[in-house]
């Protein structure tokens, strides 16, 4: 492993460039934006120089994408987009040195600079290649136009560049069943020409290079590493656009810099901007041997940071610093599904901070931080961490010290530091310093967490309500100690929870910003004497209902032909029972096809347990699941009501479990709200049929076949 003296260190941060085509969601901010923030306050109260920049990414197609769906050009839904997650990020807390944009005219500039020092070097050449073409919509595809069946996982979705579920990068011609995103045409195959970067040249230098890098997580070596013995292809930075950073040779007016070349160049062209044409303090980041280089991401990007920018920067030789740690995280999901913008799965951090106290979110994210496996957000766990960690426990013991100590002293009490909690609060600064130094944010906070509850189990052995009256000053030295351990909590909290650590710095009569404080100054007694106001709770109590609003799950509004948005397929029930805790609903495990699942129904009252086995049905498969008084439902089944009439939708006599109602598909998972939309009812014929926004009637249908309903119903009745 590499080593340096962290004191007095410079550590150089790069941030994954968001795309600017909708707002930040948990997933982006769990998997690159608050680990560096963290690590960022943290060594910055060490003392260490910190760089730490990023912006936002306006020429990505995901934007271009995004903007002819909206109807606007591309920059001015990037614009859009980039000003509310430059809020988003500060009112979350999170902090850069420089957070831009490649609009930027320094990124502009001093890409295009780029590209010419790798051309004269011999790492960039033309060469032909074949492109995408979609006859109908008359242009050639980039990466993210075209989608198709990942040949590796098979998920159903994956994209032109890379499969959003597996990772494997991806050119467009490996893609089963390649379609245009846009018409849904299958494209043909045309020979343009664009610029190569010459990758393959620098396989075995990157090999040597990380040789030694045994410092990295498992996966993202392993990754990396496998990706190089693989072998190394010349990769195309060049494509058909008129939108991005214009290449800058001659001839080439209807091209632009593919956005993958030009997006991690940012963390170069960030840093001159920063620099403001001092050349020492841009090379005491970029050429100082002592300045170590972290690139925050999600695994998606490793390759991009571990491969593809050290061959960039070996190529330029210019000497510049290559990157000492990529500690990329894995993915953040949702009941199983990966956050994503362009998938419409998204929480939005915008509404978080609205809803809720940043630092209870910050809080959550960093103990579920997927470091090295994927994890899932619930909101179920989010609500118990909050009430029975940061409130139960932080937030108790903090609160328990000063109330206790203005309510009987008014001030801070001089007092004696307890021996044994001196010695717990020094062991925890340096171990959650440890872990910091490693980006291991989760083992961090536990540790810092024990501190808290040292403090709990430290007043609980102490009694000082029974100090107070058999003698005042051990009342107050077990006071002092309590507040000392508060004051320390407050510094180490910092880095993971810098709201609430302010007003705790602040109720202690602490001068100035917590994180200007020095990290050491966690292990300083309190100030006795120090008047104190009443306090008030660090955190609050939440309720599942707090959460209501935050839907994990969006979706354009259905438009004709949307069905496209539901997984609808015949399921046949195995069994059914009694609900445990719930009168009116049943329990049945049904064969959908692929796998049996199991569904909770309310609908005890209108059939008898023993005709449901047997019974197919249709379900609704892509609805988000949930519990229903504590027993988990993954779906759920169809059916017409009309009164007190309840109708199960009855599927064609000769469909099996698994067909699929006609023109659904595999789609994405959808919350009950979302399903809602879709305007689902019985025909003139008692059939079932979805109403499209336009007013047409759409029958609903297995094989060609009318879905009916098994009672009678009355047109127009509600399907739900």
């Amino acid at each position: 492993m590499l080593t340096l003296d962290m004191s007095m260190a410079k550590i150089f941060i790069g941030v994954a460039w968001p795309y600017a085509n909708g707002p930040i969601h948990v997933g982006h901010m769990a998997g690159c934006n608050l680990p560096p923030d963290i690590f960022r306050k943290y060594h910055r109260m060490k003392g260490n120089e910190v760089l730490m920049v990023s912006g936002s990414d306006m020429h990505g197609t995901p934007v271009t994408v995004k903007a002819e769906k909206e109807g606007i050009s591309p920059l001015e839904l990037a614009r859009k987009y980039h000003e509310m997650n430059v809020k988003a990020l500060s009112d979350f807390g999170i902090e850069f040195d420089l957070f831009l944009s490649t609009e930027d005219p320094t990124h502009i500039a001093e890409v295009k600079k780029l590209f010419l020092r790798l051309l004269e070097r011999g790492y960039l050449y033309e060469k032909e290649m074949e492109l995408p073409f979609c006859p109908k919509c008359n242009r050639t595809l980039p990466d993210r136009y075209v989608e198709g069946e990942c040949p590796h996982c098979h998920f159903e979705k994956a994209r032109g560049d890379q499969c959003e579920k597996c990772g494997k990068l991806m050119d467009p011609d490996m893609l089963i069943g390649l379609r245009c995103i846009a018409c849904g045409t299958a494209p043909e195959f045309v020979r343009r020409n664009h610029f190569f970067f010459r990758l393959s040249a620098q396989e075995e230098p990157l090999k040597e290079w990380m040789a030694p890098m045994n410092h990295w997580r498992p996966h993202v070596l392993n990754f990396s590493r496998m990706y190089l013995e693989s072998g190394l292809k010349d990769r195309p930075v060049t494509r058909d656009t008129t939108y991005g950073i214009e290449i800058p040779v001659a001839g080439h007016d209807d091209k632009r810099i593919y956005v993958w070349f030009e997006a991690f160049m940012g963390y170069y062209t960030m840093a001159v901007k920063w620099a403001d044409g001092d050349l020492r303090k841009f090379e005491s980041f970029w050429k100082n041997p002592e300045c170590r280089h972290y690139y925050f991401l999600g695994k998606d990007n490793i390759p991009f940071h571990t491969i593809f920018w050290p061959a960039v920067l070996k190529s330029l030789d210019w000497g510049l610093n290559l990157p000492y740690d990529v500690p990329a995280n894995a993915y953040l999901k949702y009941a199983g599904e990966q956050f994503s913008k362009s998938r419409g799965v998204s929480i939005d951090i915008k509404d978080i901070v609205v809803k809720f106290d940043p630092d209870a979110m910050r809080y959550f994210m960093t103990t579920t931080m997927p470091e090295n496996r994927d994890t899932d957000f619930t909101w179920d766990d989010f609500i118990t961490r909050n009430n029975s960690e940061l409130v139960a426990t932080y937030g108790n013991f903090v609160h328990r010290a000063l109330s206790f100590t203005h309510r009987n002293f008014g001030e801070i009490p001089a007092g004696v530091m307890d021996s044994g909690a001196s010695t717990e609060m020094k062991n925890a600064l340096e171990e959650v310093a440890q872990h910091l130094e490693k980006c291991e944010f989760k083992n961090a906070i536990r540790r810092a967490m024990e501190l808290a509850r040292f403090g709990n189990q430290y007043i609980d052995s102490k009694a000082p309500w029974k100090q107070l009256k058999e003698s005042r000053d051990e009342c107050a030295n077990t006071l002092f100690t309590s507040l000392s351990i508060s004051k320390a909590l407050s510094v180490i909290m910092a880095p993971f929870m810098p709201f609430s650590s302010q007003r705790l710095w602040a109720s202690l009569g602490e001068p100035g910003k917590v994180l200007d404080a020095r990290w050491e100054s966690a292990l300083e007694p309190i100030q006795a004497g120090r008047k104190l106001a009443e306090p008030l709770p660090l955190f609050r109590k939440l309720e599942i209902e707090d959460t209501v609003k935050l839907e994990a799950k969006k979706m354009d509004p259905p438009q004709a032909g949307g069905l496209d948005k539901l997984d609808l397929r015949v399921g046949e029930v195995k069994t059914a029972n009694d609900h445990p805790d719930a009168d009116k609903l049943v329990v049945l495990t049904v064969d959908v096809g692929t796998e049996v699942r199991q569904l909770c129904a309310g609908l005890k009252k209108h059939y008898p347990i023993a005709e449901f086995v047997g019974k197919k049905i249709i379900v609704v498969c892509n609805l988000q699941p949930a519990k229903l008084r504590g027993v988990m439902s993954e779906g759920m089944l169809l059916a017409a009501s009309e009164g007190d009439v309840v109708s199960l939708l009855q599927p064609p006599q000769d469909s099996k479990p698994g067909d699929r109602v006609d023109g659904t598909t595999a789609a994405p998972q959808i919350t009950i709200n979302d399903f809602s939309a879709f305007p689902l009812q019985t025909g003139q014929d008692r059939n079932a049929e979805y109403v499209s926004p336009d007013g047409k009637h759409h029958a609903l249908t297995v094989g060609g076949k009318p879905i009916g309903t098994d009672r009678n119903v009355g047109p127009g009745a509600k399907i739900k």
